[in-house]
């Protein structure tokens, strides 16, 4: 199977037949190359366009619309996916055009038939013959619709975004989340220093920088090596973004403190609390699915650090002391991480907002009575969304005797390649 066929069958994955159960791109993308045995270069350009084609659909369509139109008898789902995979080669890559067209109408011939693949060869044609330009302001009823469809988003996340960072700022955030999102990783501090993990990817061809973000994180040129390494890495290391790293910079665990990770999960920041502790008192652990918490257990004890795991709900009284530093890493959106998974920007509500603001205001609710004098509680979500970041916070200042420690912290989507994130630090009085 070509690395063209293993993106359509990716992309098949990410937005399958009504019924069938949807995967992410990341995930999809993973068997599929694993299961074809894609080599490094063209697993790289199956990646390239998996992505690309899945975060400029609505663009792409607006390209199609003219030389598909209205149909009495709506295309197969294959040949749709297959012209927008050629689409977005022929306007948003720099492959050459005849290989591009010749290589997709086969591909159409082996998915469809004749017909179907007449029709793919005719309408990319027509595409290069007429070469249409750019979405223009004019075409559109306000300038948010034209974004949306220059830049490929649903259109209320466009406005939601001006609301939130200003029009100054809104077409560069929106630039930015289409390019692909940093690679990042986090270091195990009890075993290793960054500059001892900057030299073994020096080692290993992969050049790393210290981010000037995070205090535990590496910024990599690639990250196919880390990927192919994490398992062997023994808890030295893990792939983690610097945004999410930098949220335990505003916690600053430190020596025998109590602290806990209310909303583990997997556990990539259970581990850097950890590695920051003395190793006196085990970090307490909390995360409703039992699988995440056997995951972080397995984890832990790879890297060396102590953790007790609890499966349990973080919103009933599940603690049975007071505790120095809580981390609440909320369940969220995700609207900040829109660069780095391509298909969430089609999979996100306008209403989500809303809905996990229940769930975030009673973490908080549960969790900040539970704080020590002088004790902080730091509020983390790769959000943008005023309801699940500011409104939330506000809600807990007037509910419990806490101050701000420091201003709220937002770290803009896309730009230098980061995930946006909202942290804010809280102190008991």
């Amino acid at each position: 199977m070509t690395a063209r066929e293993v993106a359509l069958q990716v992309v098949r994955d990410v937005f399958p037949a009504e019924g069938a159960t949807e995967r992410g791109a990341q995930e999809a993308l993973e068997y599929r190359s694993l299961k074809e045995k894609l080599d490094p270069r063209d697993r790289a350009f199956c990646t390239n366009l998996v992505f690309g084609s899945i975060k400029m659909r609505r663009a792409l369509d607006w390209y199609l619309q003219p030389y598909v139109g209205q149909r009495g008898k709506p295309l197969p789902p294959a040949i749709v996916e297959i012209l927008r995979l050629a689409m977005y080669e022929l306007q948003y890559s720099a492959a050459a055009d005849h290989a591009v067209v010749s290589q997709w109408v086969n591909t159409a011939k082996k998915y469809g038939h004749r017909g179907t693949a007449g029709l793919v060869n005719a309408v990319l044609r027509s595409f290069l013959r007429d070469r249409p330009a750019a979405p223009v302001l004019a075409d559109f009823e306000d300038e948010d619709e034209f974004f949306g469809t220059l830049y490929s988003y649903p259109t209320w996340i466009v406005r939601q975004w001006r609301g939130v960072f200003g029009s100054e700022r809104l077409e560069e955030l929106l630039k930015a989340c289409n390019d692909p999102a940093q690679a990042a990783v986090t270091v195990n501090r009890r075993r290793r220093t960054r500059e001892e993990l900057q030299t073994w990817f020096a080692e290993r061809g992969v050049s790393a920088r210290l981010s000037d973000l995070a205090g535990d994180s590496l910024i990599l040129d690639g990250a196919a090596v880390a990927a192919a390494s994490e398992s062997e890495a023994g808890g030295d290391w893990w792939l983690q973004s610097e945004s999410s790293a930098m949220v335990v910079d505003v916690l600053n665990p430190q020596g025998d403190e109590v602290a806990v990770d209310a909303c583990s999960g997997r556990g990539n920041k259970a581990l850097q609390i950890a590695a920051r502790l003395s190793g006196e008192r085990p970090l307490i652990a909390i995360d409703r699915d039992r699988r995440k918490i056997e995951t972080l257990e397995r984890r832990a004890e790879g890297a060396g650090l102590k953790i007790t795991a609890i499966a349990g709900d973080a919103t009933a009284p599940i603690l049975a002391q007071r505790a120095d530093r809580v981390l609440v890493d909320a369940p969220c959106s995700g609207l900040g991480v829109l660069g780095r998974h391509p298909e969430a920007r089609w999979r996100k509500r306008p209403d989500d907002g809303e809905r996990l603001a229940l769930t975030q205001r009673a973490l908080l609710e549960a969790l900040a009575p539970q704080l020590s004098q002088g004790g902080a509680i730091v509020y983390a979500v790769c959000s943008t969304d005023p309801r699940e970041t500011t409104e939330v916070i506000e809600a807990c200042l007037r509910a419990h005797n806490v101050r701000r420690a420091i201003p709220d912290i937002l770290v803009p989507p896309g730009l230098h390649g980061r995930d946006g994130f909202f942290v804010a630090r809280l102190e008991c009085r």
